[in-house]
């Protein structure tokens, strides 16, 4: 029976809570961990975890003997590294909420804490974990698109303007950043998963419905891959009805998600036939819909993934390195963005971009907070974005 605590009990946390008691046989949630002690009671109380210790921070957890095999970090993000660092060098695996950390320098020590002490370091990308994304994954991978051409991401989400009075929301140094760090990191994940890490980034930010942020809430980037193919992918959150999808084209046909499949057909001056390739479109939807669907998805799946690896003392399907590709990325559009160059990837280590305080010392500040509240009143686990197994 793994031991499991959880440090900081959010709204997220709900996800996190619901996924291990899925595995009740499995696991066991004995701390919950919060430096809003009555927080962590309410989920105490609204889950039944009799077995849960409540403390007010994760030294005091980790310092009080408490048996504990995985500490599960939800917090916002500019303590993720402190907290996941503390808890691997304590002989503790971990699994950490997106994005992994405030800085690439940061994601460096939480990889080399995991690798020193031999245990296991995740973090959260929940869109694998989806039939939609598990399933595009495996017809990209199977060849029958050709050649990519390209990629179109929408990472459309919308908040509405009191999301960013949350007291370390909105700013640069407690949240890290805006939409392109906090919302479209899930699309960022899924589509370097699929196609691999750009080579160049090109991209513009603004705050365009938000003017209590310092962060932006739309940017527009594009990635450049060695094979010359172009992704482009907007990040936001004023997009209403968030109409969230991925598109891939390649010289043989097009797939997306939510699930179509669109092969054309040259006529002898090249414009498209009204026929399409039956038979492609036929042999890429038998790829699609052959491909077994997961039994757990989202966090539940990815917490089944991490206990399936520390049970068999296998890998994650996440890992540190994984996560901090994802940041890297998202380093690179602001970088650009606030630049107005092209940049070349890897992030070079010795620029300021890549260190802690680095693009916080850089960033625009779109405005001030005008209002900082403590705590939001509960509304239960918070919605993941739009359903995109539709046609799955």
């Amino acid at each position: 029976m793994l031991r499991i605590a959880i440090v900081g009990t959010g709204n997220i946390s709900h996800n996190h809570i619901q996924g291990y008691q899925e595995f009740a046989d499995r696991c066991q949630i004995v701390a919950l961990v919060d430096i809003y002690p009555e927080k962590a009671q309410e989920k105490k109380a609204r889950y039944g975890l009799d077995h849960a210790t409540v403390f007010s921070s994760h030294q005091a957890m980790l310092e009080s003997g408490i048996e504990v095999d995985i500490v599960d970090v939800c917090t916002p993000p500019y303590v993720h590294a402190e907290i996941s660092i503390d808890a691997l060098n304590a002989g503790k695996h971990v699994l950490c909420e997106k994005p992994m950390a405030a800085s690439l320098e940061e994601c460096d020590a939480m990889i080399a804490a995991q690798r020193a002490s031999g245990k296991i370091l995740s973090i959260i990308a929940q869109n694998r974990f989806t039939d939609a994304f598990w399933r595009l994954k495996q017809v990209v991978d199977s060849g029958e698109l050709g050649k990519v051409c390209h990629a179109q991401v929408d990472s459309f989400w919308w908040r509405g303007h009191c999301y960013y009075d949350l007291w370390w929301r909105g700013t640069w140094e407690k949240e890290g950043g805006g939409c392109t760090l906090n919302h479209a990191v899930h699309h960022i994940d899924a589509i370097q998963w699929m196609l691999g890490f750009p080579t160049e980034v090109v991209a513009m930010m603004t705050n365009v419905a938000h003017d209590n942020a310092e962060v932006e809430d739309l940017s527009a980037a594009i990635f450049r891959y060695s094979s010359g193919a172009l992704t482009q992918l907007t990040a936001s959150v004023v997009h209403h009805g968030e109409d969230q999808k991925i598109v891939i084209q390649g010289d043989k046909a097009r797939i997306s998600a939510p699930w179509d499949v669109w092969a054309s057909v040259s006529a002898d001056n090249g414009f498209p036939q009204e026929q399409h390739d039956s038979e492609r479109e036929a042999r890429l939807d038998a790829l699609f819909r052959n491909t077994p669907k997961l039994k757990y998805t989202l966090h539940t799946g990815q917490i089944n993934d991490l206990l399936n690896a520390v049970e068999q003392r296998g890998e994650p399907l996440i890992d540190g390195v994984q996560g901090k590709r994802s940041l890297e990325l998202i380093t690179a559009i602001y970088q650009s963005s606030i630049t107005g160059r092209v940049v070349s990837l890897p992030v070079n280590p010795q620029e300021p971009w890549y260190k802690t305080g680095g693009l916080v010392s850089l960033a625009p500040h779109f405005y001030e907070k005008g209002a900082s509240v403590e705590n939001f009143s509960e509304v239960g686990a918070i919605p993941l974005g739009k359903d995109l197994d539709k046609g799955a």
